[in-house]
């Protein structure tokens, strides 16, 4: 993943100003609702809930208008699959079916293969159970070294922003930005999120959540 650091990026020693725009601090809490709860997902709610999210993760990571990732996802949560099982017994034609409907055209064999692939790994290995996968981890490095080995698809993108999400429900969680979210830190002259989150009362999930949805306004992007 690129990195795109600033000068205030490069020295993590270096102290935030002190004084954000204020209109930023603005657009965070209009702005900051996490993309899992936007899609109605519950991480309270343990295992399935989390397969769905990561299910979403999956398909905003991939070079495609973002409004086309959220309606296929809601395809998939329409029709009864968003767990392991139910995508396995669909089958492949089925879930590009699914994928065609919302907009994957362009991305339709490949990504059904992944997800297949994704499913068989993950009940092969944990159960089917996103839940397994975290405790067995040793920490977050782990975390996100067995995230990507589930198939195909699974970079470092879809791991950070799976997990930036998963940090309201998981310990051991520790993902990088995505380059999207370092881009805004940079033009920002945000060098730690944690930081930054403490000095000005925000959320730190909201936070990036703010970042990610920032560049794309400033960047005029559909993508995710």
């Amino acid at each position: 993943m690129e990195e795109l650091q600033s000068p205030a990026l490069k020295n993590p020693k270096r102290r935030q100003k002190s004084k954000p725009p204020i209109d930023f601090i603005k657009f965070v809490k209009e702005n900051g609702q996490p993309y899992s709860e936007m899609l109605s997902i519950d991480l309270e709610e343990g295992d399935r809930a989390y397969f769905e999210w990561f299910l979403a993760a999956f398909l905003y990571s991939k070079p495609i208008r973002e409004e086309s990732a959220t309606k296929t996802f809601r395809l998939f949560k329409k029709y009864g699959l968003t767990d392991p099982e139910s995508l396995l017994k669909a089958g492949w034609d089925r879930i590009v079916e699914v994928l065609d409907e919302g907009g994957y055209t362009r991305y339709d064999f490949s990504t059904a293969d992944r997800l297949i692939e994704i499913c068989n790994t993950l009940l092969k290995e944990y159960d089917g159970s996103l839940s397994t996968l975290h405790e067995v981890a040793d920490d977050s490095k782990d975390l996100e070294d067995r995230l990507k080995s589930l198939g195909k698809g699974i970079g470092p993108v879809t791991v950070s922003v799976f997990l930036r999400d998963m940090r309201k429900v998981w310990k051991k969680v520790d993902p990088q930005p995505t380059p999207r979210v370092m881009e805004a830190m940079r033009t920002l002259k945000i060098s730690d999120l944690d930081e930054f989150a403490r000095d000005f009362n925000l959320d730190r999930v909201e936070l990036e959540t703010a970042l990610h949805r920032y560049s794309r306004f400033t960047r005029g992007d559909n993508k995710y």
